[in-house]
């Protein structure tokens, strides 16, 4: 039966947005459960996208990501796929109306991933952002306003703009993987190879003003997301203020991260100030 088959792809997307992330698995875990899978179906589809391109050495990733990216649009049109994370995403996909744009956009910065190592201009940079993180804040925020296009495209900036900000911060925090393990650097008009303190404040300060306005966003969620959202932003902003307290050098040696007891730490205090409507 396809209904069966439609309860295990949702079952695999939750399970690897479980193995990949904690920190996201724990903030989708906040959303309301009308809403939640559908989130773990966005991530299980960006995070494979992701692994090709980022992990997968011994294989040609060029190859591997066509006969993905194929059968991509293959499961968007026909409505279904045998690759269950696949038939999850057109799932969503389709309940929601979610921009066939956004998913190209992300496709062509995950492609990008394939042969791009420097990011010179900001026009490229932005570019870049917009598709491997702003898009991903859109098609979850089709989720989280159920479709409402008006609601959606009042949103959509400060959507963005968190997109934007969590990306930027896994760029400082993965520097090192990045830089010396796949020959790459987004920042642009930044030497990595020496990045300093001054470097470091620059690209953090762009950081906040796109946390500031993300953050006005999440104020407008609906009820049922509002939480997991504002769950994610203070994960990030944790993560971005050990980034500042790190010398600049200390950052290039090392991945920065969040303990688990410190992210269920912050669980408790941000389900505190939520229920004590702190969050306006």
């Amino acid at each position: 039966m396809k209904a069966t088959f439609d309860i295990v792809s949702n079952l695999c997307s939750q399970k690897v947005t479980n193995a990949y992330s904690t920190s996201f698995s724990l903030a989708t875990k906040m959303l309301a459960p009308s809403i939640r899978q559908d989130i773990y179906n966005i991530y299980g589809f960006v995070r494979f996208a992701d692994e090709i391109v980022d992990s997968f050495h011994d294989y040609d990733k060029a190859v591997l990501f066509d006969r993905f990216s194929q059968s991509l649009e293959d499961a968007l049109h026909d409505k279904i796929h045998l690759n269950p994370i696949l038939n999850a995403f057109q799932h969503t996909v389709h309940k929601y109306n979610i921009q066939k744009s956004s998913i190209d956009a992300f496709m062509k910065s995950m492609r990008l991933d394939l042969t791009k190592t420097e990011y010179l201009t900001d026009a490229e940079y932005k570019e870049y952002i917009y598709g491997s993180a702003d898009v991903v804040g859109l098609m979850c925020l089709m989720v989280f306003v159920k479709g409402d296009l008006e609601r959606y495209e009042a949103l959509k900036e400060s959507a963005m703009h968190l997109g934007s900000a969590f990306q930027k911060v896994n760029f400082l925090r993965d520097l090192k993987a990045d830089f010396e393990g796949l020959s790459r650097t987004y920042f642009p008009n930044t030497n990595l190879s020496a990045l300093d303190e001054d470097a470091k404040k620059r690209i953090i300060a762009e950081i906040e003003e796109d946390f500031a306005k993300g953050y006005q966003g999440i104020l407008l969620l609906p009820t049922e997301a509002k939480f997991g959202v504002f769950m994610a932003y203070r994960y990030y902003r944790r993560l971005l203020k050990k980034l500042y307290r790190t010398p600049a050098m200390e950052i290039k040696n090392k991945r920065i991260r969040v303990p688990n007891y410190e992210k269920f730490g912050l669980l408790t205090r941000s389900y505190v100030k939520y229920q004590l409507k702190l969050v306006r």
